[in-house]
């Protein structure tokens, strides 16, 4: 079939990104499911700094590359040994996850702390789980973005890749899920674990650090947010959080048992760790560039009983752990929906990049209707 997709053809490119030209709306020839695999129609699917950092080289990826890699839609049909206890009965809604998981790889064995061995493979590589490219243009292959490729009207994806909800979870709250809550809230969920009436503190209140402060205040804690940008701030605290820029938290000597860094830079790291009080833990999920270096004081470290732990993915198993942000959800006590700044349409993602890159935006979330048809 033919689909509408926002294709990258060269990384490493340099804002604006509204004029680069370096993304650009495609159409491309999707083939059917193979097995294992389904078709999924996108309905929504977010703008995240993982996305990105493809296009700006800080995570090298193959070109041509179909971008994106949160989003929800629905199952529209299956290849072949897509088994039935799966629920992807097609008209399910999916939510679809970042990294599939094979459930056989030691790593899979960790209950979520490391990265499916299988699963990371295929994803450097531009691949689904399977090894198979399913998206052509011209004639060509075009890579997979993290086993989703979700800037499009629609994707084949594994059927490890993705998670059925309920009819009553809509598409824009699904999508958040498969990344930026999975990621944050992760972060405070699985590998934070806060204790009951431990303080958790957020330093980068993008959507995956708010994602994090709105989990963690959903299992009930107080929560810090920092960050320098006025109107996270303020958001931050209109969701009932306390919010401080670094300085003002630093100058403060504000300390917390559980620090979540999810702003992807070194400076950040160094501020969460300089907040995380004795015998608490610094949880770091935000992705800086490879070059770049932190420093913290390993006496402080040792003498001061602290722990440091990096979280991919939120170090989730998105089976088990997507359900239960729903429920928090369904009870109202997770609103998803303060995490949407924008929505846009696939046209508007070179423009989008820019806002993103000067930390105006949350999530932009682009959302199909009929002006896109494939």
């Amino acid at each position: 079939m033919q689909i509408v997709g926002a294709v990258l053809d060269r990384t490493g490119v340099s804002p604006p990104y509204a004029t680069a030209g370096a993304l650009r709306t495609s159409t491309l020839d999707l083939d059917p499911p193979g097995p294992g695999e389904i078709l999924v129609r996108i309905e929504a699917a977010g703008l995240c700094h993982s996305d990105l950092s493809v296009v700006d080289g800080n995570r090298v990826r193959p070109v041509p590359m179909l971008l994106g890699h949160e989003a929800a839609g629905i199952v529209e049909a299956h290849g072949d040994a897509v088994a039935p206890e799966a629920g992807l009965a097609v008209g399910t809604r999916v939510v679809m996850t970042f990294l599939p998981r094979c459930g056989r790889c030691a790593a899979c064995a960790t209950d979520g702390r490391l990265p499916c061995t299988v699963g990371s493979a295929a994803n450097a590589a531009g691949t689904l789980v399977g090894g198979a490219h399913r998206l052509h243009r011209d004639g060509a292959e075009v890579h997979h973005h993290l086993g989703v490729s979700a800037f499009a009207t629609h994707a084949v994806v594994s059927a490890t890749s993705v998670v059925p909800v309920p009819d009553d979870v809509p598409a824009d709250v699904a999508a958040l899920l498969g990344c930026a809550v999975l990621t944050g809230g992760g972060a405070v969920l699985n590998a934070g674990r806060p204790a009951t009436g431990d303080t958790v503190a957020v330093v980068g209140l993008g959507g995956v650090g708010m994602a994090a402060l709105l989990v963690a205040q959903a299992l009930g804690h107080e929560v810090i947010g920092v960050d320098t940008t006025t109107s996270k701030l303020d958001l931050a605290r209109d969701l009932g959080a306390r919010a401080l820029t670094p300085d003002e938290a630093v100058d403060a000597d504000v300390r917390a048992l559980v620090v979540v860094e999810a702003a992807g830079n070194a400076r950040a790291f160094e501020t969460a760790y300089a907040l995380t009080a004795p015998g608490g833990t610094t949880v770091t999920v935000g992705l800086p560039g490879p070059e770049a270096r932190a420093s913290i004081s390993p006496l402080s470290l040792t003498a001061e009983a602290r722990t440091i732990v990096g979280s991919y993915l939120g170090s989730a198993v998105p089976n088990r752990d997507i359900p239960r942000y729903v429920d928090l959800w369904r009870a109202g006590r997770l609103p998803l929906e303060r995490l949407v700044s924008a929505r846009i349409g696939l046209e508007d993602l070179p423009a989008a990049l820019d806002r993103l890159a000067a930390g105006a935006e949350l999530r932009q979330l682009i959302t199909f209707d009929e002006r896109i048809t494939a």
